[in-house]
């Protein structure tokens, strides 16, 4: 895991979850959710986080599953008219 998060910005715990009660998943990041996971990939989700070993690598798995939503192109509110 050395070459994958090379500004280490896992170490800053970035993203979380939640689990509801009929198993569906909430993925957030800095506090915002950004991806629902329901059924069998929920289930393929929570499977891997009960098998990680600490919390890089569930940083890691959270970051692997919301995908690439961060490019740079969204807005800040001050930048709003």
């Amino acid at each position: 895991m050395g070459n994958i998060d090379k500004r280490n910005r896992l170490n800053e715990s970035p993203f979380s979850y939640r689990v509801n009660k009929d198993n569906t998943v909430f993925l957030e990041y800095e506090g915002k959710q950004v991806k629902i996971l329901k059924g069998k990939d929920a289930e393929k989700f929570l499977s891997k986080i009960n098998s990680a070993t600490n919390a890089k690598e569930i940083q890691l798995i959270l970051a692997k599953i919301t995908g690439n939503f961060k490019r740079g192109n969204e807005r800040n509110k001050s930048n709003k008219v």
